[in-house]
């Protein structure tokens, strides 16, 4: 069955699912994402991914097409026709098609589309062995600049410190702020442990507030571990107890090794063990409907 693209209000052939070379999105980044996963027939957390579209659209004054409703039927619509049950679902809003300058205004018509297929970032003996880092040298763009909260399609920055991660062999990588405390990894959020306590950088060190990060907290007060969000120095991952990252993509997974130094005993921890289990047993149970 050939894959279907929702776009703009049509489900098309994969082949024909085009943009316009004079859309802003393609010529300058001008548009904003979202990753969203779907599991065991649910679309998980679909409201929250699409109130931070929205969020990120109102910030760059983009003007969506559709309502959060008609996003929630779409991205429905377009796992169904897919035969989507377990998968990765990406929403595009772009600006539209516009002319060679920068003005946005020449934008008449924004642009949706929604892309349903299958995806696995890492194997699943990584979830068992665990995630090897590096630290890169690509700071992460300064919140004064570029406000995280805004996803927008402009992603060379990650893209810089991605280059960084594969030439060096390792999946991925941490990015430092620029006044060198650890903010995000190049497409995750990271937690580390020390002793019952959670921690991870605030929103305020320039990251993005993710949605799987914020199942994560809730889950972890849940069972009544301490969270805590601060700034922290790339030693004080050297020195934790355990450590992981959480993303749409990623899941929970563990890491083991950041800059060639052990985490904790070279092993995925008790308490990352127990976080994953509880939040795969989150995705079976929550989510928006995929069936009629």
């Amino acid at each position: 069955m050939a894959q279907l693209i929702y776009l703009d209000g049509e489900l098309v052939e994969r082949e024909q699912a085009k943009v316009s070379v004079y859309d802003h999105g393609l010529l300058y980044g001008d548009g904003v994402f979202e990753g969203i996963r779907a599991y065991h027939g649910r679309v998980f957390r679909l409201d929250e991914h699409i109130r931070r579209l929205e969020r990120s659209a109102h910030a760059i004054m983009l003007d969506i097409p559709l309502s959060h409703d008609e996003l929630v039927e779409a991205t429905v619509q377009t796992c169904r026709a897919n035969d989507v049950d377990d998968g990765y679902i990406r929403m595009v809003v772009t600006r539209g098609v516009g002319d060679l300058g920068l003005d946005p205004h020449k934008c008449p018509k924004p642009s949706v589309f929604i892309i349903a297929a299958n995806i696995q970032l890492y194997p699943e003996e990584l979830y068992e062995e665990g995630l090897s880092l590096i630290t890169c040298s690509t700071r992460r763009n300064s919140p004064s600049s570029l406000d995280p909260g805004i996803k927008s399609l402009n992603y060379l920055n990650n893209i810089l410190a991605k280059l960084e991660c594969t030439n060096a062999g390792v999946a991925e990588g941490i990015m430092l702020t620029n006044a060198g405390m650890v903010s995000e990894c190049t497409g995750d959020n990271i937690f580390i442990t020390v002793g019952n306590e959670l921690v991870t950088p605030p929103v305020e060190a320039g990251i993005l507030d993710g949605i799987t990060r914020a199942a994560v907290i809730e889950l972890a007060r849940d069972e009544g571990i301490r969270v805590v969000e601060k700034s922290f120095p790339v030693t004080e991952v050297y020195t934790a107890d355990e450590c992981f990252l959480t993303g749409t993509a990623a899941e929970l997974v563990p890491v083991v090794r950041v800059d060639a130094r052990r985490i904790g005993d070279g092993k995925p921890g008790p308490m990352t063990k127990r976080l994953l289990n509880r939040f795969r047993e989150l995705t079976r149970s929550e989510g928006t409907p995929i069936g009629e």
